[in-house]
């Protein structure tokens, strides 16, 4: 299976590196690598640090650091090569690159998939440095780049000033999902995806968040088993009352590109989801969405059986995201056939 890829860019001072460091811990058991063009570069905290040999660190919890220079191409085609091989890769771009340009040549590395560009945004200062003579058309350009826009530093402007900011945005690039954060905390899943379901039964799918989320929100999973479509509680991602995850259970086979192509569609609310469906002629397959960004690649024919079944997870908004219209449009992909 080809190697999820996520690129992390953003102008200087947005806060790209507290993000980073985020992600890093709260990898939930995720062997994450991520790649820099120098050390210097950037400022993982130094109790993520276990130890620094030449142009690798090595990191807490099984994570690496890499240096690549120039030669990301190198870099990335390396990776696999490691014992053990990372589960996800991190592309952490300098604050005047284009992550746009750098998820183009990341491509060119034999089985690399670029799941998204993640663009961290200062809501304070994004529209000045838009328009700055010198730095503006970066600026502008990376946020067109981008998949998911994390406006960052909301504290630092009053509700308005946050409102029009968006308004904003969304004109610079409406294809991107947007999402706000204090010092950049949000649900590292939005990021860092939903893990891999390899071993779990169909009762306890680690696609879920761990049990032991402080969070008390619950959120449906739908049994589409048969067409009641019936709910039931499970436990939503620990991050506040902004965020939901939905669990949906899936029977037979569909259209695996139309359902990623529907999920990527803004009307859905849904900002990352991971599903691994029965295609068209049974093949197994895995959806994954990044805002506007969807794919769809082979996934191991035994990670779907009798007792293991086709399944999706989607995390969203909780005011946008709508559990009985995710369903209606698994039902209609079914029906379709």
């Amino acid at each position: 299976m080809a190697l999820s890829t996520i690129v992390l860019g953003g102008y200087l001072g947005a806060g790209k590196t507290t993000l980073l460091n985020h992600l890093l811990r709260h990898a939930q058991g995720r062997r994450i690598a991520v790649m820099v063009n120098d050390f210097g570069d950037i400022g993982i905290d130094g109790d993520l640090i276990e130890s620094s040999d030449g142009e690798v660190m090595n990191l807490a919890g099984g994570c690496i650091c890499c240096s690549v220079g120039s030669d990301l191409v190198a870099g990335l085609m390396a990776l696999p090569q490691r014992v053990p091989p990372p589960d996800l890769v991190l592309i952490e771009t300098s604050g005047v690159a284009l992550p746009g340009s750098v998820a183009r040549g990341a491509r060119l590395a034999p089985g690399i998939e670029i799941d998204g560009v993640v663009v961290v945004v200062d809501a304070e200062t994004i529209r000045l440095r838009a328009k700055d003579r010198h730095v503006g058309d970066t600026v502008l350009q990376q946020l067109t780049d981008a998949d998911l826009l994390v406006l960052n530093k909301i504290d630092l402007v009053d509700p308005p000033a946050l409102a029009a900011t968006r308004h904003w945005l969304s004109g610079i690039t409406p294809r991107a999902r947007i999402i706000e954060s204090l010092d950049a905390r949000v649900p590292a899943e939005l990021i860092l995806g939903l893990a891999d379901d390899t071993a779990a039964s169909a009762s306890q799918p680690s696609l879920l968040p761990s049990a032991g989320s402080s969070s008390d929100n619950t959120s449906p999973a739908v049994d589409l088993q048969t067409g009641s479509g019936r709910l039931r509680p499970i436990r939503a991602m620990a991050a506040g009352d902004r965020f939901e995850t939905l669990s949906f259970r899936i029977a037979g086979r569909l259209d695996a590109q139309a359902l990623a192509a529907a999920l990527s569609d803004p009307a859905q609310g849904v900002l990352r989801a991971k599903g691994l469906v029965q295609g068209i002629n049974g093949e197994a397959l895995v959806i994954q969405t990044v805002g506007a960004r969807s794919r769809v690649s082979p996934a191991a024919a035994r990670l779907i059986d009798p007792d293991r079944q086709a399944r999706l997870i989607v995390i969203g908004l909780r005011d946008t995201l709508d559990a009985r219209r995710i369903e209606a449009l698994l039902d209609d992909l079914r029906r379709e056939l």
